[in-house]
């Protein structure tokens, strides 16, 4: 069911289907909360999954000229308030996952487990800040052209042709973000800060989805983050690149329902020792 919530004048559009513990889905650059409906479809026969359009994507407008991951985590906090829930396990891929470790930052009693999904916790390198900017006056300039390339790169050369369809409604999703939209989330990815310590002092599982052909996050730098972890798993996906939702679907969607049913079991034993 589609819902809205409020959040500084504007209206944050999400979905929320099932019932029982809750599963929040956070997309990526360029996404939205229709990119997770076959993970939807599946978890909430057991779960309660609420998917959110983060500011300036899906339905969910901009909001001014800068989207922080301390914005993005604040507005997922509304959406979660607006449902009535105060625990849950939440899934962010790519900026999503920025968004995720954010708001596992500002609102740690409210994390029952963690999932970066094609994400990471470490900064953009200045490398990486420098190739933001190019992009940002790339996209001042010319966005539709950007956004068509960025999409096919996503995915692993070897997976495009078979999974047309699902890289069609991708890009069909990215050419609804308008530029200043993508403005404001290159300008918040590029300046957002490593948040590797969340992971070290979290005392919640975290599940690691990595793609092994991901030309967006190199799959070896995510070990030393798992290296942090006190209760790590992972997912590694060898044929998969940035997509591994839509990539390798049954492998990821599974392992998230798995990872969801032991983080809630935690939960459950703590509460029956207490």
């Amino acid at each position: 069911m589609l819902k809205f919530a409020e959040f500084k004048k504007i209206k944050l559009r999400y979905s929320d289907t099932g019932k029982g513990r809750v599963i929040v889905l956070l997309h990526g650059f360029l996404g939205s909360h229709e990119l997770w409906d076959a993970f939807i479809k599946k978890l909430s026969k057991k779960f309660r999954v609420i998917a959110i359009d983060l500011p300036g994507h899906g339905e969910t407008p901009a909001i001014g000229y800068y989207h922080s991951m301390e914005l993005l985590a604040q507005s997922v906090k509304a959406v979660l308030d607006k449902a009535g829930v105060r625990r849950y396990v939440i899934a962010g891929h790519s900026m999503g996952g920025y968004a995720a470790l954010a708001f596992a930052e500002l609102y740690p009693e409210n994390v029952s487990g963690l999932c970066l999904f094609n994400s990471t916790s470490y900064a953009d390198s200045d490398e990486k800040k420098k190739d933001r900017e190019r992009v940002i006056r790339l996209v001042k300039k010319e966005h539709r052209h950007y956004v068509s390339e960025v999409i096919f790169s996503l995915f692993a050369p070897d997976n495009l042709q078979r999974l047309k369809k699902e890289v069609n409604k991708a890009k069909h999703i990215a050419d609804k973000v308008s530029k200043q939209s993508i403005i404001n989330s290159l300008e918040g990815m590029k300046e957002r800060k490593s948040r590797d310590l969340i992971l070290k002092f979290a005392e919640y599982p975290v599940l690691f989805i990595i793609g092994k052909k991901d030309t967006v996050i190199n799959y070896e730098t995510m070990y030393p983050q798992m290296g942090l972890c006190k209760y790590p798993s992972v997912l590694l996906l060898e044929n998969a690149a940035h997509m591994g939702f839509y990539e390798a679907p049954k492998e990821t969607v599974n392992e998230l329902q798995s990872f969801a049913v032991r983080c809630f079991r935690g939960i459950e034993q703590l509460i029956q020792a207490s």
